[in-house]
């Protein structure tokens, strides 16, 4: 059957080290960095594995291993520009990609701009398919007591 396939992509890292943070390829000023492999951009991370699930081949782990030291401080973008060529060699066009950024310091709205424009351009798509939002947990949980961030990534693939 052919039509529109959707894909969820979730990532969490925990907030550690030195900044600065870095949100669909945009490097914001923190208190602290972000603990991960890559540079452990938890948007790109969401969009990879929506754009993987959405096309049914895998999950970022499987193509780029936390345990493998090659992607030591990786840049995530690049991450995403693979797994978007990845969908399109399996036979995909990406429709559209919405992004929600769960973080309680960080502002994410002066960043939004540049944040769809990188996520627009690593998967060539336009920026008015492109969306990124951001909300807090008004304080509940470990995002809201400020030990980390989380995004959540929905993307639709047409064959």
């Amino acid at each position: 059957m052919s039509g529109p396939r959707i894909g969820f992509g979730y990532d969490a890292h925990r907030f550690g080290g030195e900044g600065p943070v870095m949100l669909g390829g945009v490097s914001i000023e923190h208190g602290s960095g972000v603990i991960g492999t890559s540079d452990a951009d938890v948007a790109s991370h969401a969009v990879c594995d929506a754009l993987l699930g959405a096309g049914a081949l895998g999950d970022l782990g499987e193509f780029f291993p936390s345990d493998d030291q090659q992607w030591s401080g990786a840049d995530s973008m690049e991450f995403v520009s693979a797994c978007g060529r990845m969908v399109r060699e399996a036979g995909f066009e990406i429709g559209n990609l919405d992004v929600t950024v769960i973080v309680q310091s960080i502002r994410v709205s002066p960043h939004r701009q540049a944040m769809r424009e990188n996520l627009a351009a690593a998967l060539g798509l336009r920026i008015g398919d492109v969306s990124v939002k951001a909300t807090t947990t008004d304080g509940l949980g470990w995002i809201g007591s400020d030990e980390g961030l989380a995004a959540h990534a929905v993307v639709v693939l047409y064959s």
